[in-house]
């Protein structure tokens, strides 16, 4: 064996080694969502409809104590990316390695804490997704089918579903950039044939119909199976009310028979050989994606994926997403016959929206997830104000305006102000403060308020567990925010004598380390930093954690030397807001543009452009808050 092969041979056993397994006698949380789409980046619509939600959830499942395993990466097959490439003038890998190294730095800048970020372009996706169809077919859960599908005679090929664009066929919609599989307007999916005025999107000629032979996955004859399922979980998981929504409306206008092979060359082979010149459809071999994602991660995935009794399924994701997790996959592993680990809890969004109009990959429109970086405005903050604003019921709206006051009225005026004034008190010499020492106190029975304030702040805490336990994350953010404003008015109780004094500050750093652990799932680098000055070490939520939430006054003892107390969060200005709400209107295209127009109009006026030009159009100009 060369030197090479052997240490990679033994960096795979260490890997595998040290992966987390289930662990008898645990709470063991299998955590996934939805897998990007690698054709462009993401922008924060994506960012807070799957990755950011359920790196939320996956951090409070570890400061809890449970053994929970987080795993994405990005979907790469499919006709988007062979359209991309087509495009580029490159080869759907080449996109695809771009798209993937963006995405995992876009994710890192976010503090989205994966255990494994991979990729469906895998051998191993490979191995896992024809390994299911050969169980599948074994179990006739196929069928053998002639359909129409168009046809380019210019092109010379079938057109897959995304290579077709049209007028939407459903009444009262007219949506006139409609795919050959989904209306991005009314949600409906659809078949290219059903298409009205249908156009091939390489070359923009009418296509024709054709016969070709596709397999068809036979929900009906799994249709028992698949409902007994979706009864008894959706009501046991808590599933979000979205996503029963959408399930139930799949089942009520019956379960046909779904296409899962398409004419393209990049995708997972079908091992069969009257189909071996197709690929399976993306959204056939795309969810299994988080199984072989997990197979890169350890060699003993099955130990996760084939263990319903001690594994337990949470899933994130978009509302247009739905019925290919609560139908399609799970019809899918059902019919293989064996016992897979299925989705117990789905947690779906609505559509964050951008200003007065949608967020828009294709058309560039909203915030991106490499823009927010040249913003100069901290992680934090831009994790604080998506949570906030999470869709969990309903369509919610990106403002500038919005993230203004909830950055300056909620993280700075509230939680910022609140620790800031707690750890500079204890800071101070001691006579005017504690030298940086918190003070020791005696029994609080004496005084009322404070136990009135740990019952108050036991409560919120239970509220918040709660909340989490069923992935209702605003409200859980919520209860944590409100404990906060518990605190400053606690402080407006300080009184000059000075056990009371060192009473309300013994028991207001107490909460500032409780804030450091409750918002560590939505503010890492926050909880972070207020740990450091706390010269803490670690945040944790286990049960003694929660019960001495009541007793604030006892968590952090008497004596402690605190860190350095520091500035959390900085103002952002009516000027801050104007400047970004200007750069990001209109989409990139627009943007391009008018730094180009910025640059001519200089040019022919022999000069340079105004300040206001500048702070308008150039791209990586940022104001300082």
């Amino acid at each position: 064996m060369s030197d090479h092969s052997a240490a990679t041979s033994a960096a795979a056993a260490a890997a595998t080694t040290s992966a987390k397994l289930p662990i008898p006698g645990k709470r063991n949380i299998l955590i996934t969502s939805a897998l990007p789409y690698v054709n462009n980046v993401p922008h924060l619509g994506n960012i807070i409809g799957c990755v950011l939600s359920a790196d939320v959830f996956a951090r409070y499942c570890r400061i809890r104590g449970y053994n929970a395993l987080y795993i994405c990466g990005t979907d790469e097959y499919g006709t988007a990316t062979e359209t991309k490439a087509l495009d580029g003038g490159c080869s759907p890998k080449e996109i695809c390695d771009k798209y993937h190294a963006i995405h995992k730095e876009v994710y890192d800048w976010f503090d989205i804490s994966f255990d494994e970020f991979g990729r469906t372009s895998s051998p191993q996706q490979t191995e896992v997704c024809q390994s299911i169809f050969k169980k599948l077919f074994k179990n006739d859960c196929f069928s053998e089918n002639t359909m129409q599908q168009l046809y380019c005679d210019r092109c010379e090929r079938f057109l897959a579903d995304r290579l077709v664009e049209g007028n939407c066929p459903t009444p009262g919609c007219n949506y006139d950039c409609a795919r050959g599989d989904q209306c991005d307007k009314c949600g409906k999916l659809l078949n290219p044939t059903e298409l009205l005025e249908p156009k091939c999107k390489v070359c923009q000629d009418t296509p024709c119909i054709r016969d070709t032979n596709h397999l068809f996955l036979e929900l009906p004859k799994l249709k028992d199976k698949l409902e007994e399922y979706i009864s008894a979980t959706s009501a046991s998981g808590g599933w979000s009310r979205n996503a029963i929504q959408i399930t139930d409306a799949w089942l009520r206008e019956g379960l046909k028979p779904r296409c899962i092979t398409r004419d393209l060359k990049w995708g997972v082979p079908v091992p069969h050989e009257n189909f071996k010149d197709k690929v399976f459809y993306v959204w056939f071999d795309a969810p299994i994606g988080y199984v072989s994602i997990t197979s890169c991660y350890t060699k003993e995935w099955e130990k996760w994926w084939k263990n319903p009794e001690n594994v337990e399924l949470y899933q994130f994701m978009g509302k247009d997403n739905v019925p290919f997790h609560t139908v399609m996959f799970p019809s899918t592993l059902l019919g293989t016959g064996e016992s897979w680990t299925m989705m117990k809890t789905i947690s779906v969004t609505e559509y964050l929206n951008y200003e007065a109009g949608k967020f828009s990959k294709s058309k560039g429109v909203g915030v991106f997830g490499n823009d927010v970086k040249d913003t100069n405005i901290p992680v934090e903050v831009w994790r604080y104000y998506l949570l906030t604003n999470r869709p969990e019921a309903s369509d919610t709206k990106f403002q500038w305006t919005d993230l203004r006051e909830k950055l300056n009225n909620e993280l700075l005026s509230n939680l910022g102000n609140f620790i800031n004034r707690v750890l500079k008190f204890i800071a101070k010499d001691p006579g005017a403060g504690y030298g940086s020492v918190v003070p020791k106190v005696q029994c609080v029975d004496s005084h009322p308020v404070t136990k009135e304030l740990g019952r108050k702040v036991g409560e919120l805490v239970q509220d918040y567990i709660e909340a989490m336990e069923k992935v209702k994350l605003k409200e859980a953010l919520k209860k944590a925010m409100n404990i906060s404003g518990e605190g400053n008015k606690y402080l407006t109780l300080y009184k000059d004598d000075e056990p009371t004094c060192a009473l309300i500050l013994k028991t207001s750093v107490g909460i500032v380390y409780l804030l450091a652990c409750l918002l560590e799932p939505f503010m890492p680098s926050f909880s972070h930093e207020v740990l450091k000055q706390l010269n803490l070490q670690h945040v944790s939520l286990s049960d003694d954690d929660v019960e001495s939430a009541k007793r604030p006054w006892d968590i952090v003892p008497g004596g402690h030397k605190i860190g350095t107390p520091a500035i959390l969060f900085k103002q952002l200005k009516d000027e801050d807001v104007e400047f970004y709400t200007d750069k990001f209107s209109g989409s990139q295209s627009d943007r391009k543009d008018r730094n180009l127009k910025a640059d001519v109009a200089a040019a022919n006026k022999g000069g340079k452009p105004s300040k206001k030009e500048k702070l308008k159009n150039l791209p990586k100009q940022t104001p300082s808050i």
